[in-house]
């Protein structure tokens, strides 16, 4: 037997009945509230009671919520609720729209949960004054296309329930069939599969990793948890858990109480403890690291939210680590983080597994608000991922393309090989990417595919009294990242009057990279800078060796490194510029100058901890700017084929690395990375020989000379 709603316009007690349905279904939906906020809000205070939600928030002004029982949360906020799960959601539309918090809402609702969404009619959508563009600089864009674009989604999606304030009584809720069996949160086959491989993973052999993916709302938090409680029961003495925030394992640690059961003897709700003393213990990222407490397994969640080189410690520094992560994320793109991560897996854990979630718990397979939130926000995007096959460069053509303006097919290639390429992809980045009024793209296509994008931005042509207030550290100016921070940081208003093309993004499919896409990508932006009022192309990236040779190769030099890693990519940030224009040409040469001459003095400061390969292809990428002496040269020589010491000849073999040729030569050495460590980086000899670079001082000292006496032998002419 099935029952069947009406079709016709219904009171407020028909709303209740919804729910029960659609929880009975095992789905959700979508309310658009459109028109004036005022009468949406008085509409809602009669509305929520008769809901009579258990949980849920508000993301308007606290004194404005419309039912005490909500919990006011700013919108800027929301993605802080990832995790959690919620019977309603009250989004006000007109305090702000950010693209990140309003997708990791939708991914907390649970079966039969409603988001009511109070926005301006459609028709109006692209062109409110959205309260978050201020945040990004979009706030003097004529046409916002993202919003536009979602109005018209919104407009076609049947599934979706829009309710006119102005009569709101008149809206007609959609008619549902109840089957005999309701909707049940359960344990999936493949959320049981994967408990058994954690409690296989966790009391197997050491160094077998496991990384587990999912889209949202497949229960991996929970699998993770009764994964994780069985193991105790049958015999690991201590689990670590870590995730980037300590809500993210709320529902972990939920699960691990339920499985435990009696035998939980100690709670603090960062730790659970058993009668026989076995411990679940929650730390923090950075704590788990500096303390590196015991343990015999350590459970990553959220993991494409940690820094790459944070996830290889932790790999590295525990006998049994899995990693898990959502697929397509509010938070970073997960995807992206199984890319990237794959090959420190490959080469430092080779017998690693992959394990994949598909079958939704949470909620219904073929929910509607999933389906409308992966299209909306483009959260399945994904590009060419043919990796048995190579494309001839000669096949592949490069044009000019404009993402507002494709059709949805190709929006979403193109976005979906930014995901693939870059770490953490998030739907505020095809905002951006989409409202930007200065935004310039280039597509290579092959066959009729993308298989290629670079996205960049125009940037600075500020007034010269702007830009000394920038220079100053007394504005900031949104949208301009790598003028403001050549302004700002590196000291050089001009880098903000004159104009930037900055490459944001440049992304290959996997069958066309090694094959020069990427290089012709820079290079059709860099020949259209040249016929434009612009006076240089830059980037600004997550530093490695490999991405500074990809631009070194476009053209591009370093004029500024990042003091403190990003958080997103762990790595220090790189910025590289090449002029188009005579000011361009000299403002390229005076930021590298100036660069150069300080950079021996801010290395040990500031970048003890960079990579030996990366910082030495900065040092040799910067204007060699010393030249020795007859008094350097003989100290030198003094120390290779002599006994003075290293600390006496410390200044000259800092120097060394700014004469022309040598760092390049030095690069080519077995012991580049001792090099970097004792003399560019000036790090303690304890240091360096608990690094593994060395047995001690005295070693180190006789491999530096040696090295020194291979130079003056066979190196470049001082």
């Amino acid at each position: 037997m099935t029952r069947t709603t009406s079709g016709r316009p219904t009171g407020l007690y028909a709303w209740s009945r919804l729910a029960e349905r659609l929880s009975a279904l095992g789905e959700r939906r979508l309310v658009l509230v459109e028109g004036d906020r005022d009468s949406a809000l008085a509409w809602l205070q009669q509305l929520l009671p008769e809901l009579h939600p258990a949980t849920g928030i508000w993301t308007g002004p606290p004194e404005d919520r419309p039912d005490t029982g909500l919990t006011p949360v700013p919108p800027a906020k929301a993605r802080s609720w990832l995790g959690r799960e919620l019977s309603v959601v009250v989004w006000d539309g007109w305090q702000g729209n950010p693209p990140d918090g309003l997708a990791a809402i939708m991914g907390t609702l649970k079966a039969g949960g409603l988001l009511f969404w109070l926005m301006p009619p459609l028709a109006d959508w692209d062109r409110f004054p959205d309260p978050d563009y201020r945040r990004t600089g979009l706030d003097n864009a004529r046409q916002h296309r993202f919003a536009g674009r979602m109005a018209t989604m919104i407009g076609n999606d049947p599934a979706v329930i829009r309710v006119d304030v102005r009569s709101p009584e008149q809206t007609p809720l959609p008619s549902l069939q109840v089957p005999d069996t309701p909707f049940t949160v359960a344990t999936t086959p493949d959320q049981q599969s994967l408990i058994d491989q954690l409690v296989h993973f966790g009391l197997g052999r050491r160094r077998r990793p496991l990384v587990v993916t999912a889209d949202r709302g497949r229960g991996k938090s929970a699998a993770m948890g009764i994964a994780a409680g069985r193991l105790l029961q049958q015999g690991r003495g201590r689990i670590l858990v870590t995730a980037p925030t300590r809500e993210s394992v709320d529902a972990l640690f939920h699960h691990a109480r339920q499985t435990l059961g009696g035998e939980v003897t100690a709670d603090d709700g960062n730790s659970l403890t058993t009668r026989t003393g076995a411990e679940l213990i929650f730390m923090p990222v950075q704590q788990l690291l500096e303390r590196r407490p015991p343990g015999e397994v350590v459970l990553v969640d959220e993991a494409a939210a940690v820094p790459p080189q944070m996830l290889e410690a932790i790999l590295l520094g525990w006998p049994r680590v899995a990693f898990c992560s959502t697929v397509h994320g509010y938070e970073g793109a997960g995807r992206g983080f199984a890319i990237r991560f794959r090959s420190v897996l490959d080469r430092r854990t080779p017998h690693w597994q992959a394990v994949t979630l598909t079958e939704p718990v949470r909620w219904a397979r073929g929910d509607p608000l999933e389906a409308l939130a992966s299209d909306l926000f483009l959260l399945s995007a994904s590009g060419m991922v043919r990796e048995d096959a190579r494309l001839p460069a000669e096949s592949v053509r490069i044009e000019r393309w404009d993402p507002a303006k494709a059709p949805e097919p190709e929006l979403a290639e193109a976005f979906g090989l930014l995901v693939d390429a870059h770490y953490r992809t998030t739907p505020a980045d095809l905002r951006q990417w989409l409202d930007d009024p200065s935004t310039v793209s280039w597509c290579a296509w092959h066959e009729g595919r993308i298989v290629g994008v670079l996205w960049a931005s125009i940037e600075g042509g500020l007034s010269e009294e702007l830009a000394q207030k920038v220079s100053l550290g007394q504005r900031r100016i949104r949208g301009h990242l790598l003028a403001q921070s050549l302004a700002s940081l590196s000291g050089f208003p001009e880098a903000a009057i004159g104009q930037i093309l900055r490459v944001v993004r440049v992304a290959v499919a996997g069958p066309a990279r090694r094959s020069g896409v990427g290089k012709r990508l820079v290079a059709a932006a860099r020949a259209w800078v040249s016929g434009q009022p612009l006076d240089n192309l830059g980037t600004s990236f997550g530093g490695s060796p490999e991405l500074l040779a990809f631009w070194q190769s476009c053209g591009l030099h370093v004029v500024r490194v990042g003091f403190h890693r990003e958080s997103s990519s762990g790595e220090y940030p790189l910025q590289m510029l090449t002029g188009s224009t005579q000011r361009g040409t000299g403002l390229v040469d005076r930021l590298r100058g100036r660069l150069a001459r300080h950079w021996l003095t801010l290395v040990p400061r500031h970048w003890s901890a960079m990579p030996a390969e990366l910082l030495a292809a900065i040092t040799d990428d910067l204007p060699a700017v010393h030249s020795l002496s007859s008094d350097d040269r003989r100290d030198l020589a003094n120390f290779a084929y002599g006994h003075r010491g290293f600390d006496l000849c410390l200044p000259v073999l800092r120097d060394l690395c700014q004469v022309p040729g040598c760092m390049n030569w030095l690069r080519s050495g077995g012991d580049l990375p001792l090099w970097t460590a004792a003399v560019l980086q000036g790090r303690s000899w304890a240091d360096v020989q608990e690094a593994g670079l060395c047995r001690g001082q005295r070693d180190g000292e006789d491999r530096l000379r040696i090295l020194v006496r291979e130079l003056l032998q066979n190196g470049p002419e001082m």
